[in-house]
């Protein structure tokens, strides 16, 4: 009777764990990119039919004046109301070519910058605080000195410091902060006809994703959706066409269209799965407008989210 006792308590003991295994729902997130806050009804539904929590909401640039001083730049501006029910989390965008003023007067700027912005906007609720730049090991130092006190500037105000964290990152040192967002896209050499799919391609990818499992800060995944025009004139780059009046083209020129496809996305979800599977606890998409989140169906999205 002992023994039956025994082997039911480890059949209701194994099934209590399967089931908090199943019942764990990834985070639904998704970057809003725009110099212009409105979202048409497609966008809203999108945001509804996938449960999307988070909005990741670029609130400006920051980028070097003809002094090399630091300057905002291209601040969005908000021309329709927040979603209900969806956390906002600030992005800034840095590009760190500065070198003129202090690190912290910079970090201070920018803090008191996004607060302004929340208070004028009345957005209640913020958790957290995102850093986007493309640093590299020469401007190491002093990005992540910026960094740290941002991190202070945010736990005086308890809120969570994220920073973006690009592929080839992943073998540098880790940045100060609270936890990191591992950039799945701009993977190859998107000046080159020749590269078909420089957005996504698990073959530029997989080099990369050795340092994932050892790197010592809290992940999640960022996976791409957006589709670039390609300018090519003669072979050769000439730019991405974000508008049809960007660049005139001209007989013989060639506008190359790239773009992630459903089986890169799922198949880089699978590899973070495999190497790093609390990385996939928040799935974010990059980024929400109406082409992007049309290329795929409602089907789709919910295996990129599941």
């Amino acid at each position: 009777m002992t023994k039956l006792w025994i082997s039911l308590f480890c059949i209701l003991l194994l099934a209590a764990c399967g089931g908090r295994q199943t019942n764990e729902v990834a985070t639904r997130s998704i970057y809003y990119w725009r110099t212009t806050f409105r979202l048409d009804s497609a966008e809203r539904a999108f945001l509804r039919m996938h449960h999307v929590k988070k909005l990741y909401v670029r609130y400006f640039d920051v980028t070097p004046d003809d002094e090399m001083h630091p300057m905002p730049n291209a601040t969005i501006t908000f021309a329709d109301t927040l979603p209900q029910g969806v956390e906002i989390v600030p992005v800034v965008f840095i590009v760190n070519r500065f070198q003129a003023g202090s690190i912290d007067d910079i970090a201070d700027q920018v803090f008191r910058r996004i607060l302004q912005m929340n208070e004028t906007h009345d957005i209640k609720g913020i958790r957290e605080i995102q850093i986007d730049c493309d640093w590299t090991m020469s401007t190491q130092k002093r990005y992540f000195s910026m960094l740290r006190r941002m991190r202070d500037l945010c736990h005086e105000h308890r809120l969570t410091l994220s920073a973006t964290i690009r592929l080839h990152q992943l073998s540098l040192e880790v940045p100060p902060v609270d936890k990191g967002i591992l950039m799945m896209y701009n993977t190859g050499d998107f000046t080159q006809l020749s590269v078909h799919k420089p957005i996504l391609d698990m073959k530029d990818v997989r080099p990369y994703l050795h340092s994932l499992p050892r790197y010592k800060l809290p992940l999640n995944v960022a996976y791409p959706l957006f589709t670039w025009r390609v300018l090519f004139r003669d072979g050769k780059y000439v730019g991405i066409m974000h508008g049809d009046d960007d660049f005139p083209v001209l007989q013989g020129d060639s506008v190359a269209t790239r773009q992630p496809e459903l089986d890169d996305i799922m198949a880089a979800r699978r590899a973070v799965d495999s190497l790093r599977p609390e990385a996939n606890s928040e799935v974010i998409l990059y980024h929400l407008n109406n082409k992007n989140i049309n290329r795929f169906t409602p089907n789709d999205y919910e295996n990129i989210y599941q």
